[in-house]
This record gives structure tokens, sequence and C-alpha cells, in this order.
């Protein structure tokens, strides 16, 4: 998305924006900085100049290669696969069976084990009563309720694809949505790779603090009931167990899915295929992008940037020609950060200060900031 705004709008809202909820006094605009943009703005607005800005939303932790329907002629057998993966989606029918049928007995009272071993709550009760009678289909996967809780797609969102330090390449969890190369031949295969990476295997984490050891389950992160108010108390109390449950049937319901639709012989090549051609070459071809099609910007704004995808950045072209303006609390952990690019030759003094922790300190003392 391209945008033009006139200069004389921009040089009215200069110091409107955040700051103008922090009081007059927060967040004084300093008298050096102030006249150069003045006068800067003034003489683009002069010259009939607009001030270019470009956003995108580079979801760099979406490595899903089938996320998308593509064209792929070369092999009609993703076009089998693709067909057949939403006719199982849209009218299941008699396979529409029991969660427990699918992510098995055993395998949750192994989960539910591991959990409370590392100090979690245990979640029987919502397995007894709730989840493992529900259809894999129609009453979990095409859940409105639980994609509001956030209750699968935030354990995916933490821990689908996990860059480590020391590394070019990113771990992922085992999974059909994303990069993971191992065998998914079996649920029983699948249960066994993601128990082993969820709970023994620890990932050299770049953190607030420094390097640090983690393994997956400690990286995932409480459901607060303030961001999403559809969760109940108690299971925002509950919420780091009931992800991981969570985020182990969806993922056993998808690896059984697959299975039911094709032969792992077919959709896993395709798969690998399609990750070494599209996911794989995801952050070069993005930055091939920006430095191509965006690189006249004066501003340009990216949504859920990954640490990595940073470090490129000033490292690159687009480095060469754009301030690159990464939050001071980066979260290396979710690796969603905002990021504003700023032009040299524009904003040749770059950003003069963050006044994110100002915004979260104005919000009122026992209120979550969302």
């Amino acid at each position: 998305l391209l945008l033009s705004t006139e200069l004389g709008r921009r040089r009215r809202n200069l110091f409107g924006g955040a700051g103008t909820f922090l009081g007059s006094s927060s967040v004084p605009p300093d008298p050096a900085v102030a006249a150069a943009a003045t006068n800067g703005l003034n003489a683009m607005a002069a010259a009939g100049r607009p001030i270019n800005v470009a956003t995108w939303n580079i979801a760099a932790i979406n490595n899903n290669p089938f996320e998308y329907w593509i064209t792929y002629k070369e092999n009609p057998k993703y076009e089998e696969l693709m067909v057949n993966v939403e006719k199982f989606l849209e009218n299941p029918g008699n396979k529409d069976i029991p969660v427990g049928e699918v992510f098995t007995p055993e395998m949750f009272k192994k989960i539910d084990q591991r959990m409370t071993q590392v100090g979690w709550q245990s979640v029987q009760s919502y397995w007894e009563n709730d989840f493992s009678k529900r259809n894999i289909i129609s009453e979990f996967m095409k859940d409105p309720l639980l994609g509001s809780k956030r209750l699968a797609s935030m354990p995916d969102r933490i821990t689908n694809t996990i860059n480590v330090e020391g590394s070019s390449e990113p771990v992922c969890r085992p999974t059909v949505i994303n990069m993971y190369g191992g065998d998914l031949d079996t649920t029983e295969m699948w249960w066994d790779a993601w128990e082993r990476f969820m709970f023994d295997t620890p990932l050299k984490i770049k953190t607030k603090s420094g390097v640090e050891d983690l393994v997956p389950y400690a990286m995932l992160k409480p459901i607060k009931k303030s961001k999403y108010p559809d969760i109940t108390e108690q299971e925002e109390k509950d919420s780091l167990p009931l992800q991981t449950l969570c985020g182990a049937i969806f993922d056993a319901i998808l690896v059984h899915m697959m299975n039911t639709v094709s032969e792992p012989k077919v959709w896993q090549p395709l798969k690998r295929t399609m990750v070494d051609q599209l996911n794989k070459m995801k952050v070069p071809h993005t930055m091939q992008i920006l430095e191509n099609k965006y690189i006249d910007s004066d501003i340009i704004t990216l949504q859920e940037v990954s640490s990595a995808f940073i470090d490129n950045a000033r490292n690159s072209a687009l480095g060469q020609k754009f301030h690159i303006i990464a939050p001071s609390n980066l979260d290396a952990t979710r690796d969603q950060n905002s990021v504003i690019c700023l032009s040299k030759q524009a904003f040749p003094g770059g950003a003069t200060a963050e006044i994110t922790s100002l915004v979260e300190e104005s919000f009122p003392k026992g209120v979550d900031v969302p």
C-alpha cells in the first residue's frame, strides 16, 4: 500500500499522535529538531512534493507453505491435494470424528504429565469434559470461540518458526504448516517429535537480558483477558497448559487430515519443494521487493518483523538509505515487532526518542496494557 499525504496537513500534525495523549509537558519537542523538521517540510511543500509512505505487514512468523492456493502446473498432484483438503474441511461427513480418536488418550496422558512436571495446572477436566468429545472439524477447527480465545493460534504464533542465536536456519515445530522437514507419516511419529521439541529441546534465544537457553514450552505467554475478552477468568489462569493442549490437538488434526486426503509420499515431497522455493527465500525476496520497489519512499512502516530481519535490513542496501528503527524493548520471543524505516535524505537526524514506555505508563495503575 503506497500512500501520498499532502504536506500541508502533515505539517499541521507534526507534533500530534501518541504524544498528545501524554500531556503537553510529557514529551517536549527538541526546538532544534522541530525547527529543522518544519523547515524541511516547508521546503517540500513549496516544491509541491508529497511525502511518500509505504506500509507492509510482512508476517515474519508465517512460513506456512499451504497458506495460499498457488499455481503449480509442474505437478498436478498439488491441485488434487488442495481440492481434497478443501473438501475435507468443508464437507467432512463421517470423517468428522472425535478429537480423542486423533489425539489419543495416551497422548493426552503424556502431555498432561509433562505439563504438571513443569509446574503447570493439570487440564484433565478440560480434556475429559470438553475437548476429547469435540468433532475434529465442526467443533474444533471451525469453532469461532476457540479462535477468538487464541487457544490454538497463540502457541502456533510463538513456536511455529523460532529464530535461534548463532544459526542461519530457524527451528520449526513439528507440524504441517511450517518448514519442518521431518517425517510426518503417522500421528504417532508426529507426536514423538512434537513432545521432544516442546519439552526437551533447549534453544538459544536472544532475550532482553541476553542469550538464554529456552525450551519451547517456556517461551509461551499467558493469554490475557484484557486483550482477548472471550477467554474466561479460569481459562486465563490455566492459559499456559490449556493453549499447549489445544496447540497439540490442532497439529495432530492437521497431520491426520493430510494423511487422510493424501499419502505421505505425495504431500510431504510437495511441501518440501514449496518450502525450498518459497518459504526459505522469504527474507531475501522481501528485501528485494523493498529495495527495488519502495526504495524511494520517505517512510516505510513494517509490521510483524523478526529480529533476524531487522539485522539483515540494517546490513543491506535498505539500511544504507534508511534509518531502521526497531523497538528498544525488542520482542524476540514472539518475534513480531513493528519497525519504522526513515529515509536518511528526508530525515537526516533519524529518530529522536521512543515514547512507547510513556504510553504504557499513561495507563491507570492496575490496568493491563493490551
